[in-house]
C-alpha cells in the first residue's frame, strides 16, 4: 500500500470505506482482548503459578498498568511518527510478551510478561484516532462508535473464548493462540494501513511536555477522562471479582459455565454505534448521565435476591450487560468530544484520556480482588456502586458550575 495521507482533518468529500472499518474494527478487538483473557482465568491462572488469593489482582492489575504506561509514553507518539509503522512496532512488543505469558511457570515471569502485553496492546489506542483521521467531520461519531464496536467485542469475547479454551485444555493455549494471531494481524496490517504522516516537528521531549499544557488547557479532557476512571474501575471491579464468585461456593460454576456468563456482556457492544449517533446530535449531556445511571443500577440490582439462587445469577447476567452498555455508552461520548478538538493533537488527547482511566481500572481490580478476599461480594459491590456515584456527583458539580456562571 503506497498510499500516504498527511495530518489533518478528512475533507469533507472523503470517506471511509467499509472495508477499512472492518479491518480498524478487528483489529481492535483481536489486539484489545489480550489485557481481558485473564479476567476470568485469575483463578486457575493463579492456583498454578503459586499466587495467594489476596493477590490474583494482580493478573489483570499488571496488564493494566503496561496498557496505562503505554497510553502515556507511546500512543502520543501518533501525532509524530508514521502510524504505521508505529502500530506495527507497538504490536511486536505485545507478541513477545503473550510469548512470555505463555511460557511462564513462576508468579514473576507471568507478571512481567503481562506487563509487556499490556504495553504493546496500546496498538489500538493509535488505531481508533486513525480512523478519526479517516472520518468526515459530519460522520466521525458514527466511524469511530463502529470500529470501537470491535474493540469493545474484543473485550466482550476475549472472556468466554479464554474461558473455554481453559476448560478443554490450558490457560498457556490462549497467550500461545494469541501470539500466532498478532503475528498474522501485524503482516495484514503491514500490507493494508495507508501510511499516515503527522505533520508535527517536535522532539520526543517536547510532545511529552506539551501533553502537561493539553491536560492543562483543556476542561473536556479533563471532564470525561474523570468520569470515564470512574466507571471503568467500576468495570474492572466488577469482571476480576464475578469469576471468583461464580466459581465459588454459592455458585459453583466451572470455567466453561463462567465463560457462558462473560458472553452476557457481548450484549454491550451495541451501545457503541449507539452513543456515536447521539453525539453526532449533540446530546452527548443526557447520554452521559444516562450511562452513569447504568453503571449504578448494575451493582444495585445485584443485592435484590439472595447469592447462589437462580434469580440472583439472572441478575448478575443483567448487571453485567447493563454495566457494560453504560460503560462503553460514555467511552464513545467522550471519544467523540475529544477528537472533535482537531487533529493535530489526537493521539496525545487519546493517550491522556486512556491513560487516566485504564490506571482507574489497575485500581479497581486490584481493590476488587483485595475487597472480594477479604468479605466476599458484598463489600466489592458497593465499592462498585460507590464509584458511579462519585461521577454523577463531579457531573452535577460541572452542570452547577455552569449555570451559575
Amino acid at each position: 500500500m503506497t498510499t500516504v495521507i498527511a495530518s489533518g482533518s478528512a475533507p469533507a468529500e472523503t470517506t471511509i470505506s467499509n472495508w477499512m472499518t472492518f479491518l480498524l474494527a478487528a483489529a481492535c478487538g483481536l489486539i484489545v482482548a489480550n489485557i481481558y483473557y485473564a479476567q476470568p482465568l485469575i483463578g486457575p491462572i493463579g492456583a498454578e503459578l503459586g499466587l495467594p488469593p489476596y493477590a490474583a489482582g494482580l493478573i489483570v492489575t499488571m496488564a493494566q498498568i503496561g496498557y496505562g504506561v503505554g497510553l502515556l509514553f507511546i500512543v502520543p507518539l501518533g501525532d509524530l511518527m508514521e502510524n504505521r509503522r508505529l502500530v506495527l512496532g507497538i504490536l511486536a512488543v505485545a507478541t513477545l510478551g503473550l510469548l512470555g505469558a505463555a511460557i511462564s511457570t513462576r508468579p514473576a515471569a507471568f507478571l512481567a510478561a503481562m506487563l509487556f502485553v499490556g504495553l504493546g496492546s496500546v496498538a489500538v489506542q493509535s488505531l481508533i484516532p486513525y480512523a478519526a483521521h479517516l472520518a468526515p467531520e459530519a460522520r466521525r461519531g458514527r466511524v469511530v462508535g463502529n470500529v470501537s464496536v470491535g474493540l469493545l467485542l474484543g473485550i466482550m469475547l476475549s472472556r468466554p473464548f479464554s474461558s473455554f479454551i481453559t476448560a478443554l485444555s490450558s490457560w498457556h493455549v490462549v497467550y500461545f493462540t494469541s501470539c500466532t494471531v498478532m503475528i498474522l494481524l501485524i503482516v495484514v496490517l503491514r500490507f493494508a494501513l495507508p501510511r499516515r504522516v503527522p505533520t508535527a516537528r517536535l522532539s520526543y521531549g517536547a510532545l511529552l511536555s506539551s501533553m502537561v499544557d493539553i491536560a492543562r488547557t483543556t476542561p473536556v479532557l479533563r471532564r470525561r477522562a474523570l468520569y470515564q476512571a470512574f466507571l471503568f474501575a467500576a468495570f474492572s471491579l466488577f469482571w476480576t471479582t464475578t469469576p471468583l464468585l461464580l466459581a465459588g461456593p454459592d455458585y459453583g460454576l466451572t470455567q466453561s459455565g463462567i465463560g457462558l456468563f462473560a458472553l452476557a456482556g457481548v450484549a454491550g457492544a451495541i451501545a457503541a454505534p449507539l452513543a456515536g449517533r447521539v453525539a453526532d446530535r449533540g446530546w452527548s449531556r443526557p447520554a452521559t448521565v444516562f450511562a452513569m445511571l447504568c453503571v449504578a443500577v448494575a451493582f444495585l440490582i445485584t443485592h435484590i435476591a439472595r447469592s447462589g439462587s437462580p434469580l440472583s445469577l439472572a441478575l448478575l447476567v443483567a448487571a453485567a450487560i447493563v454495566l457494560d452498555f453504560g460503560v462503553q455508552t460514555n467511552l464513545v461520548l467522550g471519544y467523540r468530544d475529544l477528537f472533535a478538538l482537531g487533529a493535530a493533537h489526537r493521539s496525545r488527547l487519546n493517550g491522556l484520556y486512556m491513560a487516566t482511566f485504564f490506571i482507574a481500572g489497575a485500581i479497581g481490580s486490584g481493590v476488587g480482588g483485595w475487597a472480594y478476599a477479604q468479605g466476599g461480594w458484598p463489600p466489592v459491590s458497593w465499592i462498585g456502586l460507590a464509584l458511579p456515584v462519585a461521577a454523577l456527583l463531579c457531573f452535577a458539580a460541572e452542570f452547577m458550575s455552569r449555570e451559575s456562571a
